[in-house]
């Protein structure tokens, strides 16, 4: 298996010092619902309506737009005017003093905007970073590229998601089928994958309940929520949480063939397209503690670690991403309080169990993309939202995200709360 590490090893002990400054203030978060592509979000640009929530979640959590000096968009499909990214972003949400970068690393977008915060910060060049991620899976566009050495000077097209989605042009093979080379390798079957895609669903059932008088979600997500029309004037209908969330059952999942001949993975085993975005405020320990709803509460970033395995087996990348991550971090797997996947796969969240000798139910509490859904870009960072509450409710500890990407890639993310 190959491995390549976020950072050279001479980095190895400056980057476990400098990472210690970079912090989430608590509350200082959040997401909107997910929904399933052609879905209630498909009518809206995918950055004015990040900009959207995001400034109303900034109101809603007294932050003034003025106080970030730097900010850093993630986004993986792209939308008219898109060439103007992150400062365009900013803009929008009365921010204009705010520029940085947009990010593009598939479902591995938001560890990685989170990665390029903490290393502004930890340089000395911002002191507080507004991160937004988003998507709309939903009508990707449709490219056209020009090649005058075409036949009669024609030039060739590209459906931006269908055709990606379909075909990785180095691996030469679909994303379900790396989930079928793992399988194989690790001996994961149809009746394995579908125990543990109950679990999960089980486990967001868990999140949504109301039983203490509000949801899991409702901790950082705004609900009910507001749905705007293509010109935000008006609310065209309320969401009361995720939209697209296939109800599962035992006996649903047992009636479900592979989706490849000869093959494990069925359409209940793997995740679906959606529309969403999430923020984040990444800062100093200063100022975290002045930007928190509750102070009392702190996040700190201990360590990234990212990886790229053998060609066409995408779903196992998150093992040497995560043990590096863990590495860089000083801990080890048993330290380890709460852990948060991005699984398109349930084969991923089977294989990472098993290299790590932990029990793959106990994973994912209360939901995870296999379920809610996968707009790519704010994908990882709506599963570490997850993870800080969770850990939050569990009194503090230290949490795991991890997630693969397109090309066999993956990015890990150890964080501590206390």
């Amino acid at each position: 298996m190959i491995f390549w590490a976020l950072e050279v090893e001479s980095n190895k002990t400056r980057t476990k010092d400098k990472m210690k400054e970079t912090y989430i203030p608590y509350g200082a978060y959040w997401c909107s619902p997910f929904t399933k592509w052609q879905g209630s979000l498909a009518h809206l640009h995918a950055l004015e309506f990040a900009a959207h929530v995001s400034k109303k979640a900034l109101a809603d959590r007294n932050i003034a737009a003025d106080v970030f000096d730097y900010g850093v968009l993630g986004m993986s499909v792209p939308q008219k005017g898109c060439f103007y990214g992150l400062p365009w972003v900013t803009a929008m949400l009365g921010a204009p003093q705010a520029g940085g970068p947009t990010i593009s690393q598939a479902c591995a977008t938001s560890a990685r905007v989170m990665a390029s915060a903490s290393q502004e910060i930890n340089s000395g060049a911002a002191e507080c970073v507004l991160t937004i991620t988003a998507d709309r899976i939903s009508n990707g566009p449709h490219i056209y590229y020009p090649n005058p050495l075409g036949p009669g000077g024609t030039g060739e097209t590209e459906d931006w998601v269908m055709s990606n989605f379909s075909r990785d042009p180095y691996a030469k093979c679909d994303m379900t089928q790396t989930a079928e080379n793992c399988a194989e390798k690790w001996k994961v079957s149809t009746e394995e994958q579908h125990e543990v895609v109950l679990r999960r669903y089980q486990q967001y059932e868990d999140a949504i309940c109301k039983d203490k008088g509000e949801s899991f979600q409702q901790r950082y997500m705004s609900l009910p929520f507001e749905v705007p029309d293509q010109r935000y004037r008006k609310t065209i209908k309320t969401l009361d949480g995720d939209e697209g969330v296939t109800t599962t059952t035992e006996a649903g999942l047992a009636k479900l063939k592979p989706v490849k001949e000869n093959g494990t993975v069925t359409y209940g085993s793997q995740t679906h397209p959606a529309d969403g975005c999430a923020g984040m405020v990444i800062t100093t320990k200063a100022k975290a503690a002045e930007l928190a709803t509750n102070a009392d509460i702190s996040i700190q970033i201990l360590a990234y670690g990212q990886s790229r395995v053998d060609m066409a087996y995408m779903p196992s990348a998150p093992v040497p991403a995560a043990k590096r991550a863990l590495e860089l971090a000083n801990i080890s797997i048993n330290d380890v309080s709460a852990i948060k996947s991005h699984n398109p796969f349930a084969v991923n969240d089977i294989i990472f169990a098993r290299e790590f000798n932990i029990d793959v139910m106990q994973m994912n509490n209360y939901g995870c993309s296999l379920i809610w859904g996968h707009p790519q870009g704010p994908t990882g960072m709506r599963a570490i939202i997850e993870l800080i509450e969770e850990l939050s409710l569990k009194g503090g500890g230290y949490g795991l995200f991890h997630g693969c990407a397109a090309g066999d890639t993956a990015m890990a993310v150890v964080i501590k709360v206390d």
